[in-house]
């Protein structure tokens, strides 16, 4: 078997343990996180320097700033801590990858954090063979995760540590300019090639304590190494959440600025590590130069990144948008508008009208003829993102600079926001319960299904803008047509379960389904009607004309309508 062939199997190998460890530990820490554990990584990252402090503690003490990386991913991945906390610990991680540096200076080794892979591993199984189930099998899942991690790290590094170590810095023979680009192109491709910036900065110390290569060459390796090391974090993205993949790519951003700016000071910084290590009065030699360089470039990456995270961040919420977030992502809500009563009242009104819309959009995947779930849960989850922005709006607004009318109107336009969160709390069951359904035996009820739900995904997806007085006594016969539908279809489902033509299991989830239909239609209509009416008083306001008589006629008539709903609701089915 060729050397080539076991290096590129070798490889793949280590691909493969490294991503299947990255499923398992989103999934184990999903599981395994309960109130506990999100509360204390909140703590440990609330804030920036706290969360700086940590990536700094942890990696000083796992000796490995990649498995920090990744095991942040995994939080982020898992919804533990947000974006914005994870980019402290990713800024720690970088300070506290230099311990690797001073131990190897001062003491000669480094600690072999592979060697908890294989208990980890065992323990993790043992858990989950155990018949575990929730917590028990999060954790279990998760240690199985660390430990195939590190064991994938390893078996990368096996691929290519006879190439590396075999490798002769002695023989390239470059100066000035050239010297310091090829040597840092050198420490990059070395850290990819073994996943270990610790690895490459331990072989470069040693280059360089042994006068195999200059000053400048091994500084310019230890910043290649800092670059190289973000390969890791590039390969965890793959398939995570967008978050996950913007906390790589701050990484990446990260440490290429830092890189561009220590290449750039290189003579300042090399100055400043004479003058400190003179200070300190620590031993001068090569080893020692090296690591206090390693600290001084990443510390000062940090600082200058700090003052400019908050931009950092608003620049990367902007990438890796899916749809969901989109959706979710108001278009009208802002503290321009939050100033101004009547301008927040036209944008929760123009935000409430997409929220309708995505509504509809769902319900047609939920209610089409051919059953369709994709993007749907994108589309729900965009309905209740949303609805929690304008709920957090409304209430936020100031109370004190609001008159009586624009109060009563944000009091009903925050029902509007209940009603169309029960409209997505619903359609998150439909789905499931038509999948269950399934096709009826006998077809005159099932022709009778599909009429009553086309007619019901129609009517969720028409105007929700009214255009005149036709439009409440359109909307309004067309909800009470369906009720009646609705009735009708129930009764002969009933009477055809009785009669045996169908099974009585066919008869409960079509009986469940039609009824989950009328909830979504009634939430719906509810909710635009209301919607409607508070347009077309903006409308009358912005014109001059006053239409508060015929507004509050229609929300007595609405009260009434809602009392007759609920009694008929407590009626037995």
């Amino acid at each position: 078997m060729s050397e080539s062939y076991t290096v590129v199997a070798t490889l793949l190998g280590g691909l493969g343990l490294f991503l299947v460890a990255m499923e398992l530990m989103t999934d184990g820490l999903t599981l395994a996180a309960g109130h506990s554990l999100r509360r204390l990584l909140s703590n440990w990252t609330n804030t920036l320097m706290r969360g700086v402090f940590s990536g700094v503690l942890m990696t000083a003490i796992v000796q490995s700033s990649s498995a920090v990386t990744v095991a942040s991913l995994g939080f982020v991945n898992a919804e533990l801590i947000k974006m914005r906390q994870a980019l402290g610990i990713i800024y720690g991680a970088n300070i506290g990858t230099t311990m690797t540096a001073w131990l190897v200076a001062i003491v000669g080794f480094k600690l072999d954090v592979h060697a908890f892979a294989l208990p980890a591993i065992g323990i993790g199984a043992f858990i989950m063979l155990a018949k575990s189930k929730g917590r028990r099998l999060g954790v279990g899942r998760a240690l199985v995760g660390f430990g195939l991690f590190f064991l994938g790290i390893s078996t990368l590094q096996q691929a290519f540590e006879g190439i590396v170590a075999n490798f002769d810095l002695a023989t390239i023979t470059l100066a000035g300019n050239a010297e310091v680009a090829g040597y840092l192109l050198i420490g990059i491709v070395m850290t990819i090639l073994t996943q270990s910036s610790s690895a490459a900065i331990a072989i470069t110390i040693s280059a360089a304590s042994a006068n195999m290569i200059g000053i400048y060459a091994a500084a310019a390796m230890v910043i290649g190494a800092n670059v190289g090391t973000t390969s890791t974090a590039v390969l965890a993205s793959i398939g995570a959440t967008p978050n996950a993949k913007r906390l790589a790519t701050a990484q990446v951003i990260f440490n290429i600025a830092t890189a561009i700016v220590a290449v750039l000071l290189l003579p300042v910084l090399f100055y400043a590590v004479e003058t400190a290590r003179d200070m300190m009065k620590l031993a001068p030699n090569i080893g020692v130069s090296l690591a206090l360089f390693h600290t001084v470039f990443n510390c000062l990456g940090v600082l200058l990144v700090l003052p400019f995270n908050n931009v950092f961040v608003r620049f990367l919420e902007k990438r890796f948008v899916t749809v969901g977030e989109s959706l979710a992502k108001p278009r009208y809500l802002d503290k321009t508008t939050a100033a101004a009563p009547m301008l927040a009242v036209n944008a929760l009104i123009l935000e409430l009208q997409r929220a309708a819309t995505h509504i509809g959009d769902a319900a047609k995947q939920t209610l089409d003829t051919e059953i369709s779930n994709h993007d749907l849960e994108q589309k729900i989850n965009a309905v209740h993102q949303l609805s929690n922005v304008i709920s957090n709006f409304i209430v936020n607004l100031e109370r004190a600079s609001l008159s009586e009318e624009v109060t009563h109107q944000l009091s009903d336009l925050m029902r509007v926001d209940q009603y169309f969160m029960s409209c997505a709390v619903v359609l998150g069951t439909t789905l499931e319960t038509r999948t269950k359904l399934g096709r009826l035996p006998n077809f005159t009820l099932e022709q009778e299904v599909e009429t009553y739900r086309d007619k019901s995904r129609d009517f969720l997806n028409s105007a929700i803008s009214a255009d005149s007085e036709l439009y409440f006594e359109k909307l309004e016969n067309n909800y009470h047509t369906l009720k009646s539908e609705r009735d009708v279809l129930k009764q002969n489902l009933l009477s055809t379960g009785t009669r045996g033509l169908i099974s009585l299991e066919q008869m409960s989830n079509a009986i469940d389904f039609i009824t989950e239909i009328k909830q979504l239609n009634e939430q719906w209509y509810k909710a635009v009607k209301i919607l409607s009416r508070i347009e077309i008083d903006a409308r009358n306001r912005d014109s001059g004309n006053s239409d508060s008589e015929t507004a509050e006629q229609e929300k007595n008539a609405e009260t009434e309508e809602n009392s007759q709903d609920e009694a008929v609701e407590q009626m037995p089915v």
